[in-house]
């Protein structure tokens, strides 16, 4: 059954297994959506073009490029239980990779309601199985916290806050200090944006680090919520390749808090994303807290592709030779196992790991 399954769809299977033992439900939706709840909320798109068309009522839909808003748009009212879903969805949008508008299928959950560290820490303990399982345990999970920036620019105009989390996103140093100073921002604030934007490593080397940074608002709390988070991920085992990474950052109208990003060798781009986004639940209007990731399985087709083989046994045979007893060949080493294609010639750029000819060696 592996070798039928495509990657993604293989890996599809597995993280559905996955959120499946650990309790999460299966959330199902509609490929379409009221296009206004997007146009509202165009920022926490990953891209803002979308798919729209007229509803046979006059409405105006748009094929989703999100999963996240819709289950935050239908998500019941904080109560004492958390809401916990998993999906397996299209989604439709552009690609920064590829021109023109694409079909995406991506995996992830949502957990919403009154979170505590446990339910953080869980997600973040499935974030990271996830990505051991899309590789074999060889990965890289990226963790941050929007409180440090948060806490360090809170005062500061919009405009500024957007420029400056640009180039923390970009690591730019350099652009830090300009912006800062073009903000009227002091120099020791100007260093520490620098130092948190430039620092990268293990949580035991990347978390003392943090303590030098200022004690303003929200600073303290951050560091001791990720500590607790981090510790718990290392008591599960989970840590080896955990990275604390504090250029991961993202509109602060939407997200708070912990923030990550998974990689895999051979990919430019990461194939996780979370975080936890509790003022988009109160941009919509619903109380409590949220905290969810995607993985988009677009990506594994590429790593795949990348060391695949088309097929393992090239069976060559000539005009006049007996079909039968090729047949028989090519049954033969069907049984062994392998993929076998069977050709007259060579077609072009087809990967094989062994050419057989029909006639040299036995005839089957």
């Amino acid at each position: 059954m592996d070798t039928i399954l495509r990657p993604d769809e293989r890996a599809g299977l597995a993280l559905r297994e996955l959120y499946h033992r650990r309790g999460y439900q299966p959330y199902r939706m509609s490929k379409f959506e009221a296009y206004d709840l997007y146009v509202r909320n165009k920022s926490f798109l990953v891209s803002e073009n979308v798919i729209t068309f007229t509803d046979t009522d006059g409405q105006l839909m748009a094929l989703k490029p999100d999963v996240t808003l819709s289950i935050v748009k239908n998500a019941p009212p904080a109560g004492g239980a958390l809401q916990k879903v998993y999906y397996h969805e299209n989604v439709y949008r552009t690609s920064p990779a590829a021109m023109g508008f694409q079909e995406i299928m991506q995996t992830g959950l949502e957990c919403t309601g009154s979170l505590d560290l446990y339910a953080m820490g869980e997600v973040l303990a499935l974030a990271a199985e996830s990505m051991s399982l899309l590789n074999r345990g060889d990965y890289l999970l990226d963790l941050g916290h929007m409180g440090f920036v948060t806490g360090l620019l809170e005062g500061q105009e919009d405009s500024v806050r957007k420029e400056l989390l640009a180039e923390i996103g970009r690591k730019n140093a350099p652009a830090i200090r300009t912006a800062c100073a073009q903000a009227g921002i002091g120099h020791s604030l100007s260093e520490a944006l620098c130092s948190l934007a430039l620092l990268y490593g293990p949580p035991d080397e990347a978390l003392p680090q943090l303590k030098n940074l200022p004690d303003r608002s929200g600073v303290q709390s951050s560091l001791e919520e990720l500590e607790s988070l981090c510790a718990l991920l290392k008591d599960r085992g989970l840590a080896e390749n955990l990275r604390l990474d504090f250029s991961i950052v993202n509109d602060m109208s939407y997200y708070n808090g912990v923030i990550f990003r998974g990689y895999l060798p051979g990919l430019p781009s990461g194939v996780l994303a979370g975080g936890r986004y509790d003022n988009l639940l109160r941009r919509m209007g619903k109380q409590g807290g949220a905290i969810g990731f995607a993985v988009y399985l677009d990506q594994l087709e590429r790593l795949e592709k990348a060391g695949e083989l088309d097929v393992d046994t090239l069976l060559l045979y000539r005009a006049g030779d007996d079909p039968a007893a090729v047949a028989r060949l090519a049954d033969s080493l069907a049984e062994q196992g392998k993929t076998v294609r069977v050709e007259r010639n060579i077609p072009q750029g087809l990967r094989y790991r062994e050419t057989v000819r029909f006639g040299e060696g036995g005839q089957g």
